[in-house]
């Protein structure tokens, strides 16, 4: 039953006045499946937060990620497990920002995109952010497809077909309400850990080697670089920012300054705990791949294996060298990884398309969607290229992510730095300094990979002078209209300030959670209200 207007929650305009968010939906409090927050603030509140952290956290350990550790481990062994700490770091620090913006100005990232740029830039965001979706759904597609070769020798093109069926039915578990879906993608992040545990029990790495790969810095190389912006990529997901913004929208909390300040600083915990989880299965997953790589006691046929890894191969790897049993757990770990990833990318291109064009789709149809152009790709590499070029084709795409990470980082940062009242029990401004700080950073590596690449190519190719040359005019203009990109959502000065839920100042004010993000979640029903 929706909220009359006068109980509707009321938005802090840039002049200081109040406006009513009359379209704003909202549903019963007496509905049994929301999850409520008590007013009363208590440490045993935390309970109500927990969950989006560990549907966001499945984005840092899909198969992308672990086709990339693997490789990692296999060329460089513990060398790059620094990028590991430095990107879970600055993953804990921008999903806090993410979820801080959904939680104080109840819209998520899509939706102030769609209120802040006009129609042109608006819908090319839209199309970046959707090329992302994409692009984090195919080493999910391939990664499944390579787990049920493992398990039950279904050849990898026939899992690619049966991977987009086996995600509908664990989206029908839906109607079971979105805390058993949590708890479920819960379990199988568990799962993962411990089959890498085991795995790394047996495997046993140099416990000395690990932490100086984990602490001291180094790239030796440019395919060190390369995989260093896969491993980037592959942990830093553009569409896990427009997720994570939306994922929070159905709690219901108190609409007050002790409230807001609660949810902001549980959610960075909830998220840092999950966040955690996911670096140790990373840490794991390198660590396994380095020290079975680097056996003294490796054949020539598995050394052959390592030079050019993929998930497929592992398995093969594993079996010889630690146990056949050892590459069933690989595979049970992959099949959950995937599963659960495609969970949370159905879940992210739904809030994505609502948020930038308002527009809704059942989640089966829009799964449907996505799945098709995944499988599109990933089952011509698969028929043509085989495993080995699958596995090519999930490192370009955590490239591709990689890329494409500016798109969606700038916006919120620049939604979330004109904030005064963010909730966060931490200073607003360090954040977002330091989120300024990682983004330009990786952005900076990104760049410098590109043109040191291009040009490697260029120089070393046995093209003509003039086809060179033309190849060279056409490349650098992609690379400067993807700066010049870059620069505008940077320097473009906001039309409006992102309008505040409620007054921080007020101590009983409180608003229900939001009826579309709680339908995506729940039902799967569209909602009828329109967000401008």
């Amino acid at each position: 039953m929706a909220a009359s207007a006068s109980e509707r929650p009321q938005f802090i305009s840039s002049n200081g006045g109040n406006r009513s968010f009359s379209n704003a939906p909202l549903i019963d409090n007496s509905d049994p499946n929301q999850i409520i927050v008590p007013e009363k603030k208590s440490w045993k509140n935390f309970f109500a937060y927990l969950g989006p952290g560990f549907l966001v956290s499945i984005a840092y350990i899909d198969p992308g990620n672990f086709e990339t550790d693997l490789q990692s481990g296999a060329q460089y062994k513990y060398e790059l497990l620094w990028i590991i700490l430095v990107a879970s770091c600055a993953a804990l620090v921008i999903q806090s920002l993410a979820a801080n913006l959904g939680v104080v100005t109840g819209k998520h990232l899509a939706e102030h995109c769609r209120a802040e740029y006009s129609k042109v830039p608006n819908f090319l965001l839209w199309v970046v952010a959707e090329i992302a979706v994409v692009a984090c759904d195919i080493p999910e597609v391939i990664g499944t497809a390579f787990a049920l070769n493992m398990l039950f020798s279904i050849p990898v093109w026939i899992g690619v077909l049966l991977t987009g069926l086996s995600t509908l039915m664990l989206l029908a578990l839906q109607q079971y309400g979105v805390r058993k879906l949590e708890f479920l993608i819960a379990f199988l992040v568990f799962t993962i850990a411990i089959c890498f545990v085991i795995e790394l029990h047996y495997s046993k790495p140099d416990p000395g080697e690990v932490l100086h790969g984990l602490f001291v810095p180094q790239l030796k190389g440019n395919g060190a670089t390369g995989l260093a912006i896969s491993l980037l990529g592959a942990m830093v997901m553009p569409h896990n920012l427009f997720l994570h913004s939306a994922l929070v929208l159905s709690r219901k909390i108190p609409r007050s300054a002790t409230g807001i300040k609660e949810a902001c600083r549980f959610y960075l915990i909830e998220s840092g705990l999950a966040l955690m989880i996911a670096f140790l299965i990373n840490v794991s997953v390198i660590s396994v791949s380095g020290a079975v790589c680097n056996a003294p006691d490796l054949t020539p046929e598995d050394r052959s294996k390592c030079e050019d890894l993929d998930l497929n191969k592992a398995s093969f790897l594993l079996r010889n060298v630690v146990g056949k049993w050892s590459s069933k757990l690989f595979a049970i770990a992959l099949l959950a990884s995937g599963q659960s990833s495609t969970i949370t990318g159905t879940y992210a291109g739904q809030y994505v398309m609502q948020g930038f064009l308002d527009l809704r789709l059942e989640p089966w149809l829009r799964n449907f969607l996505t799945r098709c152009l995944a499988i599109i790709p990933s089952l011509i590499v698969a028929l043509i290229g085989g495993s080995a070029g699958a596995g090519k084709l999930i490192i370009i795409a955590s490239m591709i992510l990689s890329f494409e990470l500016p798109f969606a980082l700038v916006p919120l940062l620049k939604f979330t730095s004109c904030k005064s009242k963010m909730g966060s029990h931490v200073n607003p401004m360090a954040i977002t300094a330091l989120t300024w700080f990682i983004g330009s950073l990786i952005m900076g590596i990104n760049i410098y990979y590109i043109v040191s690449s291009f040009i490697k190519l260029l120089i070393h190719s046995h093209m003509k002078l003039a086809l060179v040359i033309f190849c060279g005019i056409l490349g650098f203009s992609g690379i400067a209209i993807y700066l010049a990109s870059i620069a505008y959502l940077v320097f473009r000065k906001n039309r409006k300030a992102t309008p505040l839920l409620a007054s921080t100042n007020s101590q009983s004010v409180e608003t229900l959670p939001r009826q579309d993000i709680v339908d995506m979640q729940l039902h799967g029903k569209a909602a009828t209200s329109d967000l401008d």
